[in-house]
């Protein structure tokens, strides 16, 4: 698929996905297709962080807490990007102060509608959610301390540039901190060319050696995998074998697979949260 394919894609699921009853969002995780995926609570959240933010933020579209790593300080300026509904952003926000500021970047509009709502509503003050896409950030230079990102990154057709862009953004010194789908192994070409499987964060996913390869080519340093675990188990959903992408159940026949080569395509997938630290050069 062309690059603007790829964008207009994940752009429609999302605006649907923004657009959905929260009812069918991450307090129950099961409304598509009877499919139970991980809670909130299992990919990293704490109840305390879920009950302090809006509960139309979080909408189940994580694969980590990045905000949890990042140890963000009062004062600080922080950068979400994709961010949804906003639920990094609000927990962002809270660790930052009144002195501290957080910018959420999406490009879904109805994402950006409903993280600006949950905002006013609860009367969050230190976070603006701006209309932009992660490969042209619409940041100023060397304003940010912190950019955070949460499955996202393997959505973009141009991981390098977004990388490019992070560095840009970041101020000297600054850090990045990503949680994000990776592959332990190559995907068959059937999986890689379902369109589902692009949305639900599968087949746009880098090799884990190629994701950190990739950010210390565009100059940051200090790179370290802080966390690693299987999303197989979720991908699988429950009772016989079968493949669980972007909320649809595809049967092993449906891709002329056995249940065994699904289970197997499902333990090649893992998430990672990975940190890196643009330099400063004024100290060297």
């Amino acid at each position: 698929m062309k690059d603007d394919q790829v964008r207009r894609i994940v752009r429609e699921r999302y605006a649907q996905r923004a657009r959905e009853d929260t009812s069918c969002s991450a307090k129950s995780r099961g409304c598509s297709a009877g499919v139970q995926i991980p809670s909130s609570e299992a990919i990293g959240y704490t109840q305390e962080e879920l009950r302090a933010i809006p509960s139309g933020a979080d909408l189940g579209l994580g694969c980590g807490n990045p905000t949890a790593l990042a140890s963000l300080g009062e004062g600080d300026v922080v950068l979400d990007l994709g961010s949804g509904a906003g639920i990094d952003c609000f927990l962002a926000a809270r660790a930052v102060g009144e002195r501290g500021f957080v910018i959420g970047v999406d490009m879904t509009p109805e994402m950006l509608d409903r993280a600006r709502e949950n905002a006013r509503t609860h009367d969050v003050r230190n976070v603006e959610f701006r209309l932009g896409e992660i490969e042209n950030l619409p940041v100023a230079n060397d304003t940010i301390d912190v950019a955070i990102s949460n499955c996202v990154i393997n959505l973009s057709p141009n991981k390098p540039r977004v990388f490019r862009e992070v560095y840009r953004v970041l101020k000297p010194g600054g850090r990045m901190m990503i949680s994000d789908i990776v592959l332990l192994r190559d995907l068959p070409r059937e999986i890689r060319e379902l369109i589902e499987a692009y949305v639900g964060c599968i087949a746009g996913a880098s090799k884990k050696e190629d994701y950190p390869a990739a950010i210390r080519e565009t100059g940051f340093e200090n790179i370290r995998i802080l966390k690693e675990v299987s999303v197989g188990p979720a991908l699988l959903g429950t009772g016989e074998p079968k493949l669980v992408v972007d909320g649809q159940v595809i049967e092993p026949k449906d891709l002329g697979m056995s249940p065994e080569e699904v289970q197997n395509l499902a333990s090649a997938v893992a998430s990672i949260t990975i940190e890196a630290t643009k330099p400063d050069l004024s100290t060297t």
